[in-house]
């Protein structure tokens, strides 16, 4: 039996990552369900190439497109946030949530209402809405698995253990591509330096992110509610080789780490064939030509995202979400050259600050507050600018 999938984000670096293990293995899996957010050609090109049944795009505008793109075959076309729920809790069993910011939030919340297996690239599920989404999973009997390449590795590396045993699990992080840089030249930074990774391909935002190390924060927090440990038993180390994709500590002082090469290939793997594996063409871990493996303390001083985003997650309530929705507004401004890299962390901290938000009860809420702050952070950037 080929196992059923749908991929939330097809189009984005994460699903064609996964297309192109699932493209390898057509024995193993049947794509049932794709979205893109407004790219109704490559979504049109996917569907016709893994023969799904459904193609989702969040752009309704675009769906004619699609219609068109798609003649001649039995892929239904359907379009926005309705349609986005629909590919993720209809026949699918595993569902790879790889739609970026908040637009993940309702489908993957509907596959987790389903009882589906959900693999979480998407970060703002957790960070906005983790205790929501994982008391749900809890009721519906749905499992997630993180793709996420840290939260993947603990994961790999809690096979077998008891939760009990954890001492605690530790994060690493390249570092970005300001590691060593001096505060000016941070301070100084242009959208093309910020996003030229030194290790890993992704997009720009989350480039971004992982420059000012803020990537790393909202780890911290998806950490948090995917391991049930709190914010003092995670710690987080710079790692620049990214071979050590997470550690884990035991009781008894054990530390078990993964390792591998810097292929997000490797963690989706996982998460598809979890409990098995799945081979890859991942290059192959050479760790002689490695040579050697560095470890540091991340300096909060020169990065303070860090610091704005363990804060968040231990004043709790409706901060996290703030706090992601007022960096995506931030970052978005830095790329289009409208503030400094060094602005992104400060705007970020001071909307955590101002927040006055009560305990999100819902998604609708969680999208709610969401809006407000993005809202919010737009108009003072806008009179700052005056």
């Amino acid at each position: 039996m080929r196992r059923k999938i749908a991929i939330l984000g097809a189009t984005g670096s994460v699903g064609k990552s996964t297309l192109d293990l699932v493209e390898r293995s057509p024995d193993r899996f049947e794509v049932v369900a794709v979205t893109a957010a407004t790219n109704a050609e490559a979504l049109a090109d996917i569907a016709r190439r893994t023969g799904a049944r459904l193609a989702a795009i969040a752009d309704a505008s675009r769906a004619r497109d699609l219609q068109e793109y798609l003649v001649g075959t039995d892929c239904r076309v359907a379009a926005g946030e309705a349609a986005l729920v629909e590919a993720a809790a209809g026949e699918a069993e595993l569902i790879i949530a790889a739609i970026v910011g908040c637009a993940g939030l309702p489908p993957v919340m509907a596959a987790v209402n389903a009882g589906r297996t959900v693999a979480l690239a998407n970060k703002e599920a957790l960070v906005t809405a983790g205790a929501l989404m994982t008391d749900a999973a809890m009721r519906n009997g749905a499992t997630l698995l993180p793709i996420d390449s840290e939260h993947n590795a603990i994961f790999q590396c809690l096979a077998g253990n008891r939760a009990e045993d954890i001492s605690k699990i530790i994060l690493t992080a390249s570092g970005g591509p300001f590691r060593t840089a001096s505060a000016q030249t941070i301070r100084d930074a242009t959208p093309a330096e910020a996003v030229a990774h030194p290790n890993w391909s992704m997009g720009a935002k989350i480039s971004v992110d992982s420059a000012t190390l803020m990537n790393k924060g909202l780890e911290l927090i998806e950490a948090h509610y995917l391991f049930g440990l709190p914010s003092e038993r995670i710690d987080i180390l710079v790692h620049p080789q990214s071979v050590v994709h997470s550690m884990v500590e035991f009781v008894d002082g054990s530390v078990l780490a993964q390792l591998g090469s810097p292929d997000m290939r490797i963690p989706i793997a996982y998460a598809l064939a979890w409990p098995e594996r799945l081979e890859t063409p991942a290059q192959r871990l050479d760790l002689a030509a490695v040579g050697r493996l560095d470890f540091d303390e991340p300096d909060t001083a020169r990065f303070p995202a860090l610091r704005v985003a363990r804060n968040a997650l231990e004043q709790g309530g409706a901060a996290p979400v703030v706090l992601n929705a007022a960096n995506e507004v931030a970052v978005a401004a830095f790329l289009a050259g409208a503030i400094r890299f060094t602005d992104i962390a400060a705007m970020v901290e001071e909307s955590v600050e101002r927040a006055d938000f009560v305990n999100p009860r819902s998604i609708e809420d969680v999208l709610e507050i969401d809006r407000t702050v993005r809202s919010r952070v737009d108009s003072a950037m806008k009179a700052s600018c005056h």
